[in-house]
């Protein structure tokens, strides 16, 4: 994909740092409340509302570096997620065997947890930093 050089709408740059706030609070609720960050991710109503806005204005970030991190956004939103049904999947015939399906499911959605919080703190860095991912 190439990138233009040429500065986005600011406005739409705001957009995309509401967007990263978004899943960013809906990773931190995951942290502080009963949910676990992906769950608290990829059922959260904030992250849901910042994958609806990413799909609204994905086209006008074509061709900007703001593209980089729209994509960014819904690779890690997707990627989470079938991963996390994956586990899931993979644990569920574990849960027969003494309990350890919770444990690989619990272990899984902590990984996964942990690298949701890692791309948005890094996808936000670099959009703070006028870069794209």
């Amino acid at each position: 994909m190439s990138v233009d050089t040429t500065a986005p709408n600011p406005s739409l740059i705001s957009w995309t740092h509401w967007m990263y706030l978004l899943h960013a609070v809906s990773a931190a609720s995951g942290l502080f409340g009963p949910a676990m960050v992906v769950t608290a991710f990829l059922f959260g109503w904030p992250s849901i509302i910042a994958m609806i806005m990413n799909y609204i204005k994905k086209g006008e970030a074509a061709g900007t570096r703001l593209e980089s991190h729209f994509t960014y956004q819904r690779k890690t939103f997707w990627t989470a997620l079938i991963i996390y049904i994956l586990t899931g999947l993979f644990s569920a015939p574990l849960v027969l065997l003494l309990g350890l399906g919770i444990f690989t499911w619990w272990l899984g959605a902590i990984v996964v947890g942990i690298w949701v919080i890692y791309r948005v703190i890094r996808g936000w860095l670099r959009l703070k930093d006028g870069q794209p991912i």
